[in-house]
C-alpha cells in the first residue's frame, strides 16, 4: 500500500512541476476516476455480499461448492465495501490538496529546473508502481 501511496505522490508532484493545465486534467481525472472506482467497488462488495446470503437463504446450499464459492467472494467483497470504496475519499481529497501546494511551488521554479523536477518525479513514480505490480509477486517455484 506504501508503494501505491509514493506512486500518486510522486506522479502528483510530476504533473504539478510539468504544467500547470497538465495538473489541471491530473486532478480532474483522479476526481473522476476515483468516484467511479469508489462507486465500482462498493457495488462489488455489496452484490458479493447479496450473492452469499441468497445462497444460504433462499437456495438453502450451505455446505456445497457454490456456498463455497459465494462464501470466497464475500470474502473479497466485504473490504470492498467497507474499507476500500470509503478510503478512496481522502485519497483524492489528499492528492488535490497536496497538488495544488504543489504546483504553487512549481510555478515559482525556472521553467528548465521545474522540467528536469517533473522527469525525476515521475521516473520516481514509475518505480513504486514498478515495485508494488511486478516486484512484489510470489515467486512460483
Amino acid at each position: 500500500m506504501f508503494n501505491i501511496f509514493l506512486g500518486v505522490f510522486f506522479s502528483t508532484l510530476a504533473f504539478a512541476c510539468l504544467n500547470h493545465y497538465y495538473f489541471i486534467g491530473y486532478l480532474i481525472s483522479i476526481a473522476i476516476f476515483g468516484l467511479y472506482q469508489a462507486i465500482f467497488m462498493a457495488n462489488a462488495g455489496g452484490a458479493w455480499d447479496n450473492a452469499k446470503k441468497i445462497v444460504e437463504t433462499e437456495l438453502n446450499m450451505k455446505g456445497t461448492a457454490l456456498h463455497d464459492a459465494c462464501v470466497v467472494g464475500d470474502t473479497v467483497g466485504d473490504p470492498f465495501k467497507d474499507t476500500s470504496s470509503v478510503a478512496m475519499n481522502p485519497i483524492i481529497k489528499f492528492t488535490t490538496l497536496f497538488g495544488l501546494l504543489a504546483v504553487e511551488l512549481a510555478i515559482t521554479l525556472d521553467p528548465g529546473l521545474s522540467h528536469f523536477l517533473a522527469a525525476v518525479f515521475f521516473l520516481a513514480s514509475t518505480v513504486f508502481v514498478y515495485r508494488s505490480f511486478y516486484a512484489m509477486r510470489i515467486k512460483s517455484e
